[in-house]
């Protein structure tokens, strides 16, 4: 007798030509070298592509100097115990910052060390919006007070599109707070989950593109 396996969440928005990538980033692409369906004896493909490709994890030197690359960020904080929690945000010219008045719940009941945010603000992952939200650095100050080591977005950056000085990125790098960005977390409810979305150990990139998993704890 086996256990009955646990259903996977996919929270991962496909990879295809259409996904948006940061304008001016490089956009993904595809060249075939030797393809079964025109005679050779595999198919072979090449990748191109910004490394902040759909979900992502950010290496701290993205935001960092100095700080560590994606292949040097600690693996143990993007598996394990995670809380989905929902923002009371809408859209707005601008894009908006969402702190801990918009969470649906007390910063009391996140118990879990990894914190997704569904605010709802991209909805389209083939059809760039600049007016995402974006974090107040108060949050993830708030949050890493709680112990929290992961926070994940379902949007393209912590931070507006128009930021300069980079203020929630600042306060993940000072609290030593790993970031996920550009997850798909609609049809996801709130609630804990386990998280898998491990990093390509890609020695001195500054992000890598993961495979976003929930299921749950039980």
């Amino acid at each position: 007798m086996t256990d009955t396996p646990r259903a996977l969440i996919d929270i991962t928005p496909p990879i295809t030509p259409n996904i948006a990538v940061w304008p001016g980033d490089t956009p993904v692409s595809r060249e075939v070298l030797c393809d079964i369906e025109h005679g050779a004896t595999v198919t072979l493909s090449t990748l191109r592509s910004t490394v902040h490709l759909g979900a992502h994890a950010d290496g701290a030197n993205h935001y960092g100097a100095g700080a560590k690359a994606i292949h040097a960020m600690p693996l143990h904080r993007y598996v394990g115990p995670c809380q989905v929690v929902r923002a009371r945000a809408d859209r707005c010219p601008g894009g908006m910052r969402v702190g801990v008045a918009h969470l649906e719940l007390p910063l009391a009941a996140i118990r879990h060390p990894r914190v997704l945010i569904h605010t709802g603000t991209f909805p389209d992952f083939a059809q760039w919006n600049s007016d995402f939200a974006a974090l107040e650095p108060a949050l993830v100050d708030a949050l890493a007070d709680r112990g929290v080591e992961l926070i994940g977005v379902d949007t393209p950056s912590v931070d507006v599109q128009e930021s300069k000085d980079l203020a929630a990125h600042k306060r993940f790098l000072a609290r030593d707070v790993a970031i996920l960005e550009g997850l798909r977390l609609d049809h996801v409810a709130s609630g804990a989950y386990e998280l898998i979305a491990l990093p390509l150990p890609l020695v001195g990139f500054d992000a890598s593109p993961v495979r976003a998993v929930l299921r749950s704890l039980v």
